[in-house]
């Protein structure tokens, strides 16, 4: 079961999450997507949570919260999807 909470500070850190998180059960694991380019937070992260009804509890008191001059954004994560180059022949016989 994970959390996304986005529109986050960037100064946020794994330990904030992780405090903020256990009051509403117990975080298995906070992941905070760091930018390749500049080495900062991306503004979003996943809280894995070990049961769905924690994740619900937090989900209902968190999304629109305010924290840190920032309204948060949290829901249940989606899937990850593979990013693949949409069509075209790319490199191949171009049919000449």
């Amino acid at each position: 079961m994970t959390v996304y909470v986005g529109n986050l500070s960037y100064e946020v850190t794994e330990t904030d999450l992780n405090n903020v998180f256990t009051d509403y059960g117990t975080v298995k694991k906070v992941k905070v997507p760091m930018d390749r380019e500049t080495g900062r937070m991306r503004g979003f992260a996943f809280i894995e949570m070990s049961s769905e009804e924690e994740e619900d509890k937090a989900i209902g008191e968190l999304d629109g919260a305010e924290w840190l001059g920032r309204t948060l954004k949290v829901n249940k994560a989606r899937p990850r999807t593979e990013n693949k180059p949409s069509g075209g022949n790319w490199g191949g016989d171009r049919g000449f």
